[in-house]
């Protein structure tokens, strides 16, 4: 007999999400089915919900999930009946860059993450009258008290880890974190400017602290995220609403700007000042995502001459099951308080959630599903 659940669907883009009860169909191989206890809401959420980054829909979202499996897949060996686990993205575990240890970089990516299954493929939901639902958004589409979970999105975590206040690491503190100290690489005594303090880019100041960087400088338009990063660990704050970033990073990076920078929020004119920001043989990343197709604009001769570096970078270039332990670890010797971050909802809550983050009142709000 076919399991349903409870589950926050989203019908077109644009329309309000409404939470249905679903049928769960059976498992592939492949498959394991996760009682979701807890999902944190990421803004790739909403974008996808708005038509700014692209999914198929209708679809169940949701990439920042964790709870306890019950039941797997003849082929799944990451985790067991039992387990506690956290769920991250999606990747095929057989292209050159997931045998290289780059699986946030793998050739199926957008498949897997963004496109689902093939349309020659059953969802792993449908709606009681029988319409197929895209499921596996990042692996897991765990806005669902059931989510079918890609193998490859499993993160067994210790028993005793606490769902709620760990979920986030899927996707957006991974990144952040990620950011700082896999794609760009902070080093102890360097200077890092972080363009928009989001969940993203608190994720990055606490990263740059724990690398000892001399001065983190924190970017953004909302004083009260500004103050919240100076508890994090930024040395400098700059509110770009209220003066002329570039020039105020260079008087406190004198004279070129600082040695790392990483723009969080997808803002064209924001990459371009922060790429112009760099000092010389300076290394900037982008981790927030503007719609597919949109471009910035490069000083290419000031590029050359100065040596600089402008990196893409999804997920931090995170390998899941070895960033998610060690942001636990960070987070358990009192140096990556993501409790800050977050607020709890339980999931009837879920549109003032939604809304909370849409016009950050909330930094990261955690759905509770259980």
């Amino acid at each position: 007999m076919a399991r349903q659940t409870t589950a926050l669907v989203l019908k077109k883009v644009n329309e309000p999400f409404t939470l249905d009860t679903v049928r769960v169909n059976a498992l592939k191989p492949y498959e394991a089915l996760v009682e979701i206890h807890a999902t944190g809401i990421c803004h790739t959420d909403i974008s996808c919900a708005t038509g700014v980054l692209p999914a198929q829909l209708p679809a169940v979202l949701g990439h920042e999930g964790g709870g306890v499996v019950i039941e797997t897949g003849s082929e799944v060996d990451e985790a067991s009946v039992g387990d506690k686990v956290l769920l991250s993205y999606a990747s095929c575990k057989k292209c050159r860059q997931c045998k290289t240890g780059r699986p946030a970089y793998c050739d199926q990516m957008m498949l897997l993450n963004f496109g689902g299954l093939r349309d020659d493929e059953t969802s792993g939901f449908s709606l009681a009258d029988g319409t197929p639902l895209r499921a596996h958004f990042f692996g897991q589409s765990s806005f669902s008290r059931l989510a079918v979970v890609h193998r490859s999105s499993l993160v067994k975590v210790p028993q005793n880890t606490p769902l709620n206040l760990f979920a986030p690491l899927g996707c957006g503190l991974q990144t952040g974190a990620g950011s700082i100290l896999n794609t760009l690489n902070v080093q102890e005594g360097s200077t890092v400017a972080i363009f928009g303090v989001g969940a993203v880019g608190l994720s990055a100041v606490m990263a740059a602290s724990i690398r000892k960087a001399k001065e983190i400088i924190a970017v953004d338009i909302q004083p009260s995220r500004l103050d919240l990063a100076k508890q994090l660990g930024a040395t400098r704050t700059v509110n770009s609403a209220e003066t002329d970033v570039l020039q105020e990073i260079r008087k406190i990076c004198p004279p070129s700007g600082v040695n790392y920078a990483l723009d969080c929020s997808g803002v064209l004119k924001v990459i371009e000042t922060m790429v112009d920001a760099l000092a010389p043989c300076g290394r900037a990343c982008s981790a927030g995502a503007p719609s597919p197709g949109k471009r910035a604009s490069i000083d290419v001769f000031s590029h050359l001459v100065m040596g600089k570096e402008y990196v893409g970078c999804h997920q931090g270039g995170s390998v899941a099951r070895e960033m998610i332990p060690y942001l636990i670890d960070q987070h358990n010797m009192g140096k990556y308080p993501l409790e800050k971050l977050i607020v709890n909802y339980d999931i009837t809550e879920y549109a003032r959630a939604i809304e909370d983050t849409k016009i950050g009142r909330t930094i990261k709000p955690v759905l509770q599903w259980s």
